[in-house]
């Protein structure tokens, strides 16, 4: 009689499994800054390798033209989760309803100032009064012009930095000579190096100690009425930058056919900025400092704001 029961319960129970539906599949709105970077990459790897589905998430992937529109589109509610700097967070503090939410890369390894092939620009001590184009004003590539400014003692004599946009714009205003150099993805200097366009003059890491890099945002209303899609997507990062870690080849892969980069210089661009790939997506106290500085060094606001109010890490459970 007792198997008798236990059996039914059993046929009774998977009954049940086969009646529950299966987990809903959800749209996420998903805009990266810019488009060809390899520290974006995760979205379209966790993408192809359908790390994102399994967490019952069907990602709409787009791109912007910089930090300041990246902060416009998730000021409209064009998109719910952005990817963009970390300078970009100062962007809160001016109104943007969001949030960081995941600290997702270190120092800024992956960035570079470059100059055309034929430029008599050699050293950094060349760059001293000329003009370097950056994507908009208050992102990432305008700090890193300002903190070389800095570090180099050179103020107002220095770097001005001219926000251009992406790529495109770039290299036509180094051929025009509108600008002396430009502040962007190291890929994008070994490409160019490669096909002596540009060279690279240096890169940003000896400038910048603690910082993050990039930040992952999502819109206010998010937050507040779908925190579990929010939770979700980070946890498919993770696991994402994990692949990618242990993956080396497909990640090069598919990375290509985002960057439009050849295999060897890919490569080369994955063993440099792996490893500033965060796995935890922790916000580290002394990097927030440096961020938190940043903001009245480049006149964005008159004082350091508190951090606190600019991120949380409540999704990283």
């Amino acid at each position: 009689m007792g198997n008798r029961i236990v059996t039914l319960l059993a046929a009774a129970l998977a009954g049940t499994l086969i009646a529950a539906p299966a987990q809903a599949v959800e749209t996420l709105r998903v805009a990266k800054a810019v488009p060809e970077a390899f520290s974006f990459t995760p979205l379209d790897i966790g993408i192809a390798a359908g790390i994102f589905a399994k967490h019952g998430l069907d990602i709409e992937a787009s791109a912007s033209a910089g930090d300041a529109k990246l902060q416009q589109l998730l000021t409209s509610g064009s998109i719910d989760i952005g990817i963009g700097s970390g300078p970009g967070m100062a962007f809160i503090v001016k109104g943007v309803p969001a949030k960081a939410v995941a600290a997702m890369f270190g120092a800024p390894q992956n960035m570079a100032v470059m100059v055309g092939y034929d430029s008599d620009i050699k050293t950094v001590a060349d760059l001293k009064g000329k003009k370097l184009g950056c994507t908009t004003v208050g992102s990432l590539t305008d700090w890193i012009g300002a903190r070389i400014n800095q570090k180099e003692g050179w103020g107002t004599d220095g770097i001005t930095t001219v926000p251009i946009g992406g790529m495109p714009p770039a290299r036509a205003a180094i051929k025009t000579h509108q600008i002396d150099g430009y502040i962007g993805a190291l890929e994008t200097g070994y490409a160019l190096e490669e096909a002596k366009e540009w060279r690279v003059i240096t890169g940003a890491t000896p400038f910048v100690d603690d910082f993050i890099t990039h930040v992952i945002f999502a819109t206010d209303v998010m937050i507040a009425n779908k925190p579990d899609q929010v939770r979700r997507f980070l946890a498919g990062w993770k696991e994402t930058i994990a692949f990618m870690a242990a993956n080396k080849a497909e990640t090069v892969r598919i990375a290509r056919q985002v960057t439009g980069l050849d295999e060897a210089i890919e490569s080369r661009e994955y063993d440099d900025v792996m490893p500033m790939m965060s796995r935890d997506l922790r916000f580290h106290a002394k990097a927030l400092d440096v961020i938190g500085d940043s903001f009245p060094e480049m006149e964005i606001m008159p004082a350091k704001p508190d951090m606190r109010t600019l991120y949380t890490e409540e999704f990283l459970n």
